[in-house]
């Protein structure tokens, strides 16, 4: 359990030193969609407020870390329960929540997880080709709405945020009274804008996943050392109790068999 801890507390240290640089690079890129669809609002994806296709939700894939998973399960029942006819698909990341899904109908695919931040590129991948292969059985020309599922840093409870289509980020009102310059059509160059937006979220909610995970896991390690030290501590003193309640009665026998003994050899005087 030692070890775990450790590991998780080096995994926070890390993790936070990405989301950093995470948190610039998505506002970067939010700055740039927001000045750009300032002056081509054409460009923009349009979706209805609630619409879901698709759920994706980020599990864990390791135990130990409380009820991270149930209450992200709990999360995608209820959301699934209060949907329109049909309720929304579920891709399921973690092998821990896919355990916890397993009653859910609705599931179409699920993944393992990343258990440090190496591993987060490689699970981003299978589930963006996932993703793919769901927008093709779809048949449609504009994007299946997705919606992702998971826990934040710093934010109680299963936080929700639509992924696709990509959503309009700050104000319509433009920044600046001039279009930005683009070294691509606008046309062509929306799409790469929005697989940029799409990754940089995607990291940002995996990122943020993790290092929620980690943090509950090492609550759940130091509750878990606590409540070993505290039972240890009380069968130390039941031992000690017993012991000297023992020690009480080799006692009582000995000066028992003392006057006895005593008894005997008067008796025989």
């Amino acid at each position: 359990m030692g070890a775990m801890k450790n590991i998780s507390l080096m995994e926070t240290h890390k993790i936070a030193r990405f989301l950093v640089h995470q948190h610039r690079v998505l506002a970067g890129v939010e700055a740039a969609a927001e000045d750009f669809l300032g002056h081509h609002p054409e460009y923009g994806y349009r979706s209805r407020p609630g619409d879901s296709d698709l759920i994706v939700a980020i599990g864990s894939q390791r135990g130990f870390c409380g009820d991270f998973n149930k209450s992200l399960a709990d999360a995608v029942f209820e959301h699934r329960r209060h949907s329109a006819a049909p309720p929304p698909r579920v891709v399921a990341v973690g092998r821990r929540l896919a355990s916890n899904l397993s009653r859910e109908p609705g599931i179409v695919a699920t993944l393992d997880g990343p258990s440090v931040a190496e591993e987060v590129q490689p699970v981003l991948h299978r589930l963006m080709n996932s993703l793919a292969e769901l927008q093709a059985e779809a048949g449609r020309d504009g994007p299946i709405a997705v919606t992702v599922f998971a826990h934040r840093d710093g934010e109680a409870g299963v936080a929700s945020r639509p992924i696709l289509p990509v959503p309009r980020t700050g104000s319509a009102t433009p920044r600046f009274s001039s279009p930005p310059l683009l070294n691509l059509e606008a046309g062509t160059f929306f799409p790469q804008l929005a697989n940029h937006y799409l990754w940089a979220q995607m990291h940002d909610v995996f990122y943020g996943s993790l290092m929620a995970e980690n943090r509950r896991r090492l609550q759940h390690l130091e509750g878990a050392t606590q409540r070993i030290q505290d039972k240890t501590a009380r069968l130390q003193q039941k031992y000690n109790l017993l012991r000297q309640e023992e020690i009480t009665e080799e006692i009582e026998v000995i000066l028992l068999s003392n006057e006895a003994l005593q008894t005997v050899r008067g008796a025989v005087h």
